[in-house]
């Protein structure tokens, strides 16, 4: 039977139908168009149909067939999840693997951790297996520095000495391909990271090592990086990034899970450098 996995031109779904493949399993591969360069990306192996979270019902050619699926919480599967969850047990799934995100530190006042929240019970009183894995910062954020060190060399951002355990996005698709395949997982929640915390500079210097390039970290004030990132991000997320900012290690704790769920040590960032060198040159 094929292995459904929703978001699957994202930045981890993409990895997990590669890795899926690799294992010999058979992968049917959800995308809102099959027709896009993402999708033509996906190895020729996987089965590519199309489907959308804002219309759940467009999902129930993909459901045919499937006992476990990937299902990627992000935009309109926020508020659709329940729907899909129905259809899901009704075209016969039994287990499924959330990718998800989960803040303790906020609260169900704010709308955004609120969805999520609804989702993440939906999903635990569904009646299905289920594993939650809700990872750190990925690794592949640092991709919205590709326009300024293609052209410029440059990083421009502030607080230099926040300290992240980034994760590789392969780790990530890691754990879910672990909870999809193998028993034992049923009921958890991960929470991966990457093996070693990571200086916002020390990322920038390290991604110029793979390019074979200095790439210039330079520092802005919170205004200076309001001005930035006003085109870029809504002024309520600019103002979450510079209030998270001001706690230098606020994510600087490294979870056990990737080497506990897969048998080895998570992908360090100078690993993703490499692996993602030809995006930065």
């Amino acid at each position: 039977m094929p292995i459904l996995v929703t978001g699957a031109t994202g930045t981890v779904g993409s990895s997990l139908v590669r890795q899926l493949v690799a294992a010999g399993q058979e992968v049917r591969a959800v995308t809102r168009d099959p027709a896009s360069r993402a999708a033509a990306a996906l190895p020729p192996e996987a089965e590519v149909v199309a489907g959308d979270f804002g219309r759940p019902e467009s999902l129930v050619p993909a459901l045919r067939g499937v006992e476990r699926m990937h299902l990627v919480a992000i935009g309109e599967s926020l508020t659709t999840g329940p729907r899909i969850l129905e259809l899901a047990k009704e075209a016969g799934v039994r287990r499924i693997v959330h990718l998800g995100h989960n803040d303790p530190s906020r609260d169900d006042d704010d709308p955004m951790e609120a969805r999520h929240r609804v989702l993440h019970r939906a999903i635990e009183n569904s009646g299905l297996e289920w594993t939650h894995i809700f990872p750190g910062e990925f690794m592949a954020n640092t991709r919205e520095w590709v326009a300024s060190i293609r052209t410029e060399s440059v990083v421009r951002a502030p607080f230099g000495d926040w300290t992240s355990a980034m994760v590789h996005e392969a780790d990530i698709a890691a754990v879910a391909l672990a909870a999809l395949l193998e028993e034992g997982h049923t009921g958890r929640t991960y929470v991966p990271t990457g093996p070693e915390p990571v200086r916002r500079r020390d990322a920038v210097r390290l991604i110029g090592e793979a390019i074979g390039r200095e790439v210039r970290f330079v520092e802005l004030t919170p205004d200076e990086a309001r001005e930035h990132w006003k085109d870029r991000y809504p002024e309520q997320v600019i103002e979450w990034f510079l209030e998270m900012g001001r706690y230098l290690d606020g994510n600087a704790w490294v979870s056990p899970v990737v080497e506990e769920v897969t048998g080895r040590p998570g992908r360090t960032f100078a690993r993703w450098a490499a692996d993602h060198a030809a995006d930065f040159r």
